[in-house]
C-alpha cells in the first residue's frame, strides 16, 4: 500500500501530499474537483500508461513547469516516482530508491487494478479493449507479461513494415522477416500461455463464490490459439500483406465473459447486469492476486457507488473491508457513510484538498 503520495504539477493538483491510512481512501467532491486525477497518478505506479491511457505531454498541469511528477512511499518504505522533464513532455521517467528504472520493474513493487466509468462498456467494445483489460489483469500476476507484449508488439510492427513492401514490389529479406517471426513466436506463445493461466484461476475462483449481489462471471477466451505461430506467420505472409496486417496471434484473441446465474453473454445482458459483472470480476480478482502473491493490490474505484443501491453499496464496502488499500471517489460524502470511521476521507475544493 501506499503510505504517502506527493503530485507535482500533475493534472489539476500543482502541488499535494496525501497520507493514506491502510483501508479505505475516499475522495469527495463536485464534478471537475480532480478526484479521478488523483487516481490516475496512483494508476501511473504501476506499468502501463494509466487508466485514462493518456499520453505523458497531456497530464502536466496547464501553466505548470511544462513536466510532472507523481511519488510515493510503499509500506515497505520504498520510494517509487515517474513523471516528465520540461523540456522531455512526452518521455516518461520511472525511478526506485531514486535510481532510474524502467517502467516495467514497477510491476515488482507495487499492483494496481481500477474500475472507471469508462469501462462500463467494456462488453460492447472491441475486442482489443477486452485484451487490454486482461493482459492488465494478467500482469498483476505475471509481471513478466508486460515484457513479452512489448517484444511481441514490436516485432509484429517490423514484420509489418517489411510486409508493406511486397505491395510495392519489393523483396523483403526473408532471414529478417524469419527473425522476427521467431520472435513474434517466442513472446506471442508467452503471452498466450500466461493469459490462458490468468483466465483459468480466475475462473476457477469464480466458480467457487456463491451468487451475491454481485453476478458471478464465466470466463473463456475466443479465437486465436495454437503451438505453432512462426508456422503460420511463415505460411500467411502473402495474406498479411495484402491486408495490411498480421491475422495470427495472441493479438487476435478474445475475453468472453458469460453470466453464469443467467448463462447468458455479458454483452447481451442490462447495463447493470453488466456492472455487477464487471464489478465481481475485479473483485475476485484482487483477492485471488492477494491469495497468490501474499500482496495485496490497490484497488482505484472511481464513482464505483455513484449507480449502487444502498443494499449493494453496503456489500461492496463489507467485502472490501481488510482485504487492503481502496480508493474510491464519489460527488457525495453520504454514498459512503457505510465506510467504516477509521477511513482517509478528504474532500477536494476550491480551497484545496482537506481531510474530513
Amino acid at each position: 500500500m501506499l503510505t504517502r503520495l506527493i503530485l507535482t504539477d500533475f493534472r489539476s493538483h500543482p502541488a499535494a501530499t496525501i497520507a493514506p491510512g491502510p483501508g479505505f481512501v475516499v475522495l469527495t467532491g463536485d464534478n471537475g474537483a480532480g478526484k479521478t486525477n488523483v487516481l490516475e497518478a496512483v494508476s501511473l505506479l504501476a506499468p502501463g500508461r494509466g487508466l485514462r491511457r493518456a499520453a505523458p505531454g497531456e497530464m502536466a498541469r496547464q501553466g505548470g513547469s511544462g513536466g510532472f511528477g507523481v511519488a510515493a512511499t510503499l509500506a515497505s518504505d520504498v520510494d517509487i516516482a515517474t513523471g516528465t522533464q520540461p523540456d522531455a513532455r512526452e518521455r516518461r521517467l520511472v525511478r526506485v530508491q531514486g535510481a532510474s528504472a524502467a517502467a516495467t520493474a514497477l510491476a515488482d513493487w507495487l499492483t494496481v487494478l481500477w474500475l472507471t466509468p469508462a469501462m462500463d462498456r467494456l462488453f460492447a467494445e472491441p475486442a482489443s479493449e477486452r485484451r487490454r483489460f486482461l493482459d492488465r489483469l494478467t500482469l498483476a500476476l505475471f509481471p513478466g507479461h508486460a515484457v513479452h507484449a512489448n517484444r511481441y508488439e514490436a516485432a509484429m510492427r517490423a514484420r509489418n513494415r517489411l510486409l508493406a513492401e511486397m505491395l510495392e514490389g519489393g523483396q523483403p529479406d526473408p532471414a529478417w522477416l524469419s527473425a522476427l517471426e521467431a520472435q513474434m513466436a517466442e513472446h506471442g506463445l508467452a503471452i498466450d500461455a500466461a493469459r490462458r493461466e490468468l483466465v483459468a484461476l480466475l475462473a476457477a475462483r469464480l466458480a467457487e463464490q456463491p451468487e451475491g449481489v454481485f453476478a458471478r462471471a464465466g470466463l473463456a477466451l475466443e479465437g486465436w490459439s495454437g503451438t505453432a505461430l512462426a508456422d503460420e506467420l511463415a505460411t500467411g505472409r502473402r495474406r498479411d500483406a495484402a491486408v495490411g496486417r498480421t491475422l495470427a496471434g495472441p493479438h487476435r484473441c478474445d475475453l468472453i465473459v458469460t453470466h453464469l446465474g443467467k448463462n447468458q453473454a455479458a454483452s447481451l445482458c442490462s447495463t447493470g447486469e453488466q456492472k455487477a459483472l464487471l464489478l465481481g470480476l475485479i473483485l475476485a480478482h484482487a483477492e485471488l492476486v492477494a491469495a497468490r502473491t501474499g500482496r495485496a493490490p490497490v484497488l482505484l474505484l472511481d464513482e464505483v457507488a455513484a449507480h449502487l443501491d444502498p443494499r449493494r453499496r453496503a456489500a461492496l464496502f463489507d467485502r472490501l473491508q481488510g482485504t487492503g488499500q481502496v480508493w474510491m471517489t464519489g460527488t457525495e460524502p453520504g454514498l459512503f457513510a457505510e465506510v467504516g470511521a477509521d477511513a482517509t476521507r478528504l474532500h477536494l475544493g476550491e480551497g484545496g484538498m482537506t481531510a474530513t
